[in-house]
């Protein structure tokens, strides 16, 4: 064993660094080789890696370790010496990563008051635009107020944070009755709650809808919280909830010019065993004859998934007005519309989509433009 400062040591061809907490960890040579921070092997403009990673040699080991104050320049049996800043080791080693779930707020139908974002301001102040970004990622939806009731308006809303999904229907869509609809939501019906586009891949991240007109009777927009829900259904029945995240229905979409087909459970998990992604649409999945006894609980489980997705108790119901523009994330909330009554005036809105890196992209650097990271 080679002792070189009270915060490291090799051993066995392994650094081993003592944090600052006091407590010790031992490191793999090839983790530290392949994150040598010298102009050799990471390009100092882009932070880019140079070095070929996957072809250092699997006995690659560290045989020296010496710190001077704040760094330690660490040799490896090829003769490489990497300049490691012991502030930055220590700090790489002892964070994680924010993610998309940090923080979040999971909400029922007493949230007040709902988040709401003024793009009069934001358009031109990104402070103000990553606040509206932030309360999107926290709770999965927000009324922006202000956008003009024209038709182009959300695509410009929607430049200013990256750019638009476009898919089989273009850009922006219009969403409102008319005659002989090829989809739903181009009818005057109530639409049950559900999730966009299940049957592509990817699934569209965010929602775009814009209200230029809603003065029928009737066509109150509604929303659930997916997480929530998920919550639910965890804490009162466990098995159930395994189920919705172990079956996975496919769904599909056919016209007379696309075919679209995904699958996915209900309910998916990420690999630290969090809710990743809700899916409902009643008009689209279909479930594979499997083991029956699975079927059964899955069954069972989806009819209580959908009765707490419909309960009041859940669900925030407003009225969108002329300017309002609602954002959503596609892959957490439900939603829907109650029906409205022909001939009572009209309902015309917008409809576009972003993927979910285009916005969380545009979020973190705002995030760091202003040290809210």
């Amino acid at each position: 064993m080679t002792a070189t400062a009270s915060r490291t040591e090799v051993a066995n061809g392994r650094l081993t660094l003592v944090l600052r907490d006091g407590s010790v960890r031992e490191l793999h040579p090839l983790w530290l080789r392949e994150r040598c921070p010298c102009a050799e092997c990471h390009d100092p403009k882009t932070g880019q890696r140079l070095l070929d990673a996957w072809s250092l040699p699997l006995e690659t080991a560290v045989t020296d370790a010496r710190a001077d104050g704040d760094r330690v320049e660490v040799t490896f049996s090829d003769g490489h010496v990497a300049p490691f800043g012991l502030d930055a080791l220590e700090e790489t080693l002892a964070t994680r990563k924010k993610d998309e779930r940090d923080d979040i707020v999971t909400w029922d139908a007493t949230l007040d008051p709902i988040p709401e974002a003024d793009w009069s301001v934001a358009k031109d102040n990104s402070a103000a635009l990553y606040d509206m970004l932030e309360q999107l990622r926290r709770h999965a939806f927000v009324v922006v107020r202000n956008v003009p009731p024209e038709m182009d308006a959300v695509a410009e809303v929607v430049e200013k944070i990256g750019p638009m999904r476009r898919t089989n229907w273009g850009g922006v869509a219009d969403v409102k009755a008319i005659p002989d609809a090829f989809d739903l939501t181009m009818t005057t019906r109530a639409l049950e709650p559900h999730t966009d586009n299940p049957y592509r891949e990817p699934v569209p991240g965010y929602i775009f809808l814009h209200c230029l007109v809603n003065d029928a009777e009737g066509g109150d927009s509604t929303v659930t919280d997916g997480f929530r829900i998920a919550e639910e259904l965890q804490r009162t029945a466990p098995e159930e909830f395994e189920a919705l995240t172990q079956v996975r229905p496919d769904f599909t979409y056919v016209d007379d010019d696309t075919i679209l087909e995904n699958s996915g459970p209900l309910i998916e998990l990420d690999d630290r065993g969090r809710v990743r992604q809700v899916r409902m649409s009643n008009r689209t999945d279909a479930v594979a004859a499997g083991d029956p006894d699975l079927l059964d609980r899955y069954y069972r489980a989806r009819r209580q998934m959908t009765d707490l997705v419909n309960d009041p108790a859940f669900q925030l119901h407003f009225k969108l007005e002329p300017g309002d523009l609602l954002i959503m994330d596609n892959f957490r909330l439900f939603h829907g519309r109650a029906g409205y009554k022909p001939g009572t005036g009209h309902r015309h809105m917008r409809q576009c989509y972003m993927d979910r890196d285009s916005v969380g992209s545009r979020r973190k650097v705002l995030a760091r433009e202003h040290g809210r990271g």
